[in-house]
């Protein structure tokens, strides 16, 4: 009886792999790496790097929770609000919308 137990509960854990790991790894991987975009507060040019492991792990929970692990701004401008966290990233190379 325990053998069928643990056989089950491998077999759930394993299924559970199965589904949740594609997305956990494809999240990082959109995430990871700096980019240069441009600071929606500053306007300025800047590199960036995600925290794409957390990313991964909150994807992996069905939520997107995007924050900057690193910013060539920092230290002087560390508590900004991160605006520059979304999905359609401004691109250093791409012009900008006029307002």
């Amino acid at each position: 009886m325990r053998g069928i137990l643990l056989l089950i509960a491998g077999v759930t854990v394993l299924g559970l792999y199965c589904m949740v790991a594609p997305a956990v790894r494809g999240t990082y991987r959109r995430y990871r790496g700096r980019r240069t975009i441009i600071c929606p507060e500053t306007d300025q040019i800047v590199e960036m790097e995600l925290k794409a492991g957390r990313a991964g792990v909150m994807a992996a929970l069905g939520k997107q929770d995007l924050r900057v692990k690193w910013c060539s701004l920092w230290p002087g401008r560390k508590n900004c609000a991160q605006e520059c966290v979304k999905e359609d990233w401004p691109s250093a190379g791409a012009p900008r919308e006029q307002d």
